[in-house]
């Protein structure tokens, strides 16, 4: 059951995400283009799923297992840091340069456009040129907590 509805959820996921228009880079570098022919339709877009969000992080806040009986794991409050900072900047300017982020990127794999399929490769690329760094960074504060 969880599967089909996860299945379920993501289908409806990537349809909202063809309907409001986030597949299509253009549209995307469009809203980013303020100096420029602005199109503020996205605006619409995103404060529509704050609005949902909003509402269903509240509900779901009071409850102690999901519908499907599962455990909830809500994230929790964190402070800023430099290390959140540097993801949201990095994450806005490959979403400025791209007009996707990783969402919409994978929905539009299904128009098999190539620059979608690089862009998709160079996502891939910088999740595990990060995943590697974070080893590497692990096992030095590892190794020097060690000698310590």
């Amino acid at each position: 059951m969880n599967v089909i509805s996860a299945f379920l959820a993501g289908l409806l996921f990537g349809v909202g995400l063809i309907l409001a228009g986030m597949v299509n880079p253009a549209k995307v570098t469009g809203f980013l283009d303020v100096a420029g022919v602005w199109d503020p339709s996205l605006a619409f877009v995103m404060a529509g799923a704050i609005f949902v969000g909003y509402f269903g992080y509240r509900y779901a806040g009071g409850l102690s297992c999901s519908l499907l009986g599962e455990a909830m794991h809500l994230p929790g409050k964190r402070p800023l840091d430099a290390r959140l900072l540097a993801g949201s900047a990095v994450f806005g300017i490959g979403w400025g340069l791209g007009g996707l982020c990783p969402g919409p990127a994978l929905v539009a794999l299904t128009t098999a456009q190539p620059k979608i399929f690089v862009f998709a490769a160079a996502m891939l690329a910088g999740m595990l040129a990060y995943e590697g760094l974070r080893g590497l960074l692990g096992s030095a504060r590892l190794a020097e907590s060690a000698q310590k």
